[in-house]
């Protein structure tokens, strides 16, 4: 009995000690051998993060007016459970199906909604109707909710709202191929949107915590905090009123001609800062999943579609053989055909027996193919023509701030001497961009400077701040400012001329415009159809000081008694935009100009030798007449009938823009003229004239006057500032102050 006492005694020792064996080593396994994991795993637990989502930049127009932000949207969330538990399914499905517009048969899915098994959800949101809602009808589903609440007696109903955010357009469609848009996961998808979305999107902040296995925060809690970076805000050059000028415009013109497309950019030339830019077709931004809208909606034609660009092109030809001096208005040639040596076939005019012989000047007026064959194929020759081409950016990006620009393609073949004749007026081997065309016919405007377009006027940092200012950028001198004024005379006339101008449609009374028409026609198969063109304006105005450049592309315009060209349908968009534009901008008329209706002629003498003409004696009418006509800036000064001086004196040589003062009479009663924007020089000198007492602030160019009387005396203080690279004032005292710098544009 005590042996199997004992034994039974050593066997229960032995199995306790096996016992704490295998725990000790299980515990060093666990402890020591897999400790870096057990680590990890109980960090899991008690360790928690939480997001602070960033906001997204806003998107403003160069006056403030909000084009993109974030807003309050609502996603409706149905219970099955809850809606089986209350039998209110069907009253649910037939409520939200009048609420949000979605099928019966998919909400039943959704209320009726079960697991694998067979036991109902608690939580099912209703896409894509019911997703990210505004608030308007946020509001209704939650008075559909009190409804069924009330009805049933009960405080639930199976039917709740989610608050999230969501990308707002407030202006609809307004700008929409320069905004773009995200969808409703945020992801950014075309335009700006798309292009700053890292710098829009900013960075989400990180809190991490530990907690208890209740969630509690544990009173040592080792808290790590990652600081949100919201999205940067940005201002573009869009002007939102140019913006609905130009769209207004353009859904006229594509009622009344049912084109495949339009397209419209209107920049200020001295800059190139982008004013408005629109397409149509287009989209809302608000309402990109519309299964209305088609993909070509929303393609950008204005930066992305190459065209050939017909007569408009023919402005490149123009400013090279100005620039060669090649180019006499008063020469004449024979109109209607030219033979291209080593090709059978003459080359003609849109008039193909021509207008017989005529001067150079009125072949840019008539817009004569002959004309720019003989100047920049014959004078200039291929290969300096190739050069303007080059010169003008034809076979480059413009680089505009926007995503999927093209590039355009000017490749004749150097022994095809067709090839670079038609090149000369525009058709055959050349495709172009609308923003390359404007880039060009703005460097005309702004001197001879090709700029870099661009959208993007400012970006400010909200976290810091700081703010980020697009500086214009010039690309090249292309031609001299004096062969880029001659080239603007010359056009001016295209839309002065208004019995044999092409441009005449474009014209604008009491401003000076200068533009090109194109009409390019289009190849269907092997050759050309003459039914089926691609009709285009483009131009500028006030000559003499340029605030705004636009171009109209019409895609195959349908056009009643087949006027489809370039000056019947696109020039008068021209003119709707502009002639709106230019009284918003605060830029005066020149005064009474003959207009349209009595189908006069505006003299059409180029103004080449810019010199102050003997004015002194004449009737004021007289002088202003003459002035109008040759294309001079001008202020008249007083009320008598006659000049009884003028400023500068006659034979003056005249700088670009220089203004002439007509005075007509003298005395301290005299009405004060504007001075400002004029040299020191000239603003004394005009004071001199009027006998008034002076003051002077600052150096360089009149920003500020203003008069008063001292001792019966007229006093008239002046404050200048000097003129930056691109022709504007820098405000001495307020040089970073962006608002100033806009207003004063």
């Amino acid at each position: 009995m005590v042996k199997r006492i004992k034994l039974r005694t050593l066997f229960i020792g032995g199995c306790i000690t096996l016992f704490f064996l295998v725990l000790v080593a299980r515990v060093f396994w666990i402890q020591v051998l897999q400790g870096e994991k057990w680590q990890e795993t109980a960090a899991k637990q008690w360790a928690h993060t939480s997001t602070i989502k960033a906001v997204r930049g806003v998107i403003e127009d160069r006056n403030g007016s909000v084009l993109a932000s974030d807003v309050p949207a609502y996603t409706v969330v149905v219970n099955p459970e809850v809606i089986a538990e209350k039998k209110i399914g069907e009253e649910v499905i037939q409520g939200l199906h009048e609420l949000l517009g979605k099928p019966v048969d998919e909400l039943k899915k959704l209320v009726e909604a079960k697991n694998e098994k067979g036991k109902y959800l608690t939580n099912r949101e209703i896409r894509n109707e019911g997703w990210k809602i505004d608030e308007e009808m946020k509001d209704k589903v939650t008075a559909f909710v009190e409804k069924l609440k009330k009805e049933h007696d009960t405080l639930e109903t199976g039917v709740g709202l989610v608050r999230e955010q969501k990308r707002y357009y407030p202006k609809d469609s307004l700008a929409a191929h320069i905004l773009g848009y995200t969808d409703r996961d945020g992801k950014a998808v075309i335009g700006l949107e798309k292009l700053l979305d890292k710098q829009l999107s900013g960075t989400d902040g990180k809190l991490n915590y530990q907690s208890d296995g209740k969630g509690i925060k544990l009173p040592d809690s080792k808290d790590t905090f990652q600081p949100v970076v919201n999205g940067s805000n940005y201002k573009l050059t869009i002007d939102s009123t140019i913006q609905l000028y130009i769209e207004e415009a353009m859904k006229k013109a594509y009622a009344e001609y049912k084109p495949k497309s339009i397209s419209v950019i209107a920049a200020d030339p001295k800059t190139m800062e982008i004013l408005g830019l629109a397409n149509m077709p287009t989209f809302n931004p608000n309402k990109f999943w519309d299964p209305n809208q088609k993909a070509e909606d929303f393609y950008n034609h204005a930066i992305k579609s190459r065209y050939e660009p017909g007569s408009t092109f023919k402005i490149v030809t123009l400013a090279g053989a100005v620039e060669e001096k090649l180019f006499n208005p008063n020469a004449s040639f024979q109109s209607g055909s030219i033979r291209i040596k080593g090709y059978g076939k003459s080359l003609h005019d849109i008039n193909r027996v021509g207008w017989g012989p005529i001067s150079f000047l009125d072949g840019v007026k008539r817009s004569s193919n002959v004309a720019f064959v003989k100047l920049g194929f014959e004078m200039l020759g291929p290969e300096r023509l190739l050069r303007y081409i080059d010169a003008f950016g034809f076979n480059e990006k413009t680089g505009i701030d926007l995503p999927g620009e093209t590039i355009g393609l000017v490749n004749p073949d150097p022994n095809k001497s067709v090839e670079n004749a038609t090149l000369a007026y525009g058709h055959g081997k050349v495709l172009v961009t609308p923003i390359q065309q404007l880039a060009a016919v703005a460097a005309i405007a702004n001197g001879g400077k090709l700029m870099v377009p661009h959208v993007v006027k400012e970006m400010t940092d909200p976290n810091t701040g700081k703010k980020t200012i697009t500086q214009p950028e010039v690309v090249r001198q292309v031609i001299s400012e004096g062969s880029a004024r001659e080239t603007g005379s010359y056009l001016e006339q295209v839309v002065a001329d208004h019995v044999i101008g092409t441009g005449r449609h474009a014209y604008i009374e009491g401003y000076r415009v200068a533009g090109k028409t194109g009409t390019a026609i289009k190849v269907s198969g092997t050759d050309y159809d003459r039914n089926k063109v691609l009709s285009s304006f483009v131009g500028y105005a006030p000559v003499n000081d340029p605030k705004i450049a636009v171009i109209v592309i019409i895609d195959e315009p349908k056009g009643e008694d087949g006027r489809n060209g370039g000056g019947a349908v696109a020039a008068p968009v021209f003119q709707e935009i502009v002639s709106q534009a230019l009284p918003y901008m605060g830029v005066p008329k020149a005064g009474d100009v003959t207009g349209p209706a009595d189908k006069k002629t505006v003299k059409a003498e180029a103004v080449v030798q810019r010199k102050a003409p003997d004015l002194t004696g004449k009737t004021v009418k007289a002088a202003r007449q003459l002035l109008i006509n040759q294309g001079f800036d001008f202020e008249a000064v007083g009320q008598g009938a006659n000049v009884v001086s003028q400023y500068p004196e006659k034979g003056t040589a005249l700088t670009a823009g220089q203004r002439i003062y007509l005075l007509s009479e003298q005395g301290e009663n005299m009405t004060i003229p504007d001075l400002r924007g004029q040299s020191l020089r000239d603003a004394l000198e005009i004071l001199n004239l009027l006998k008034v007492g002076i003051s002077v602030e600052g150096e360089g160019y009149v920003t500020e006057q203003s008069q008063a009387k001292n001792k019966g005396k007229t006093q008239v203080a002046l404050k200048l500032s000097p003129l930056n690279e691109y022709g504007e004032n820098i405000p001495v005292a307020l040089a970073g102050d962006a608002e100033k710098e806009e207003a004063a544009e």
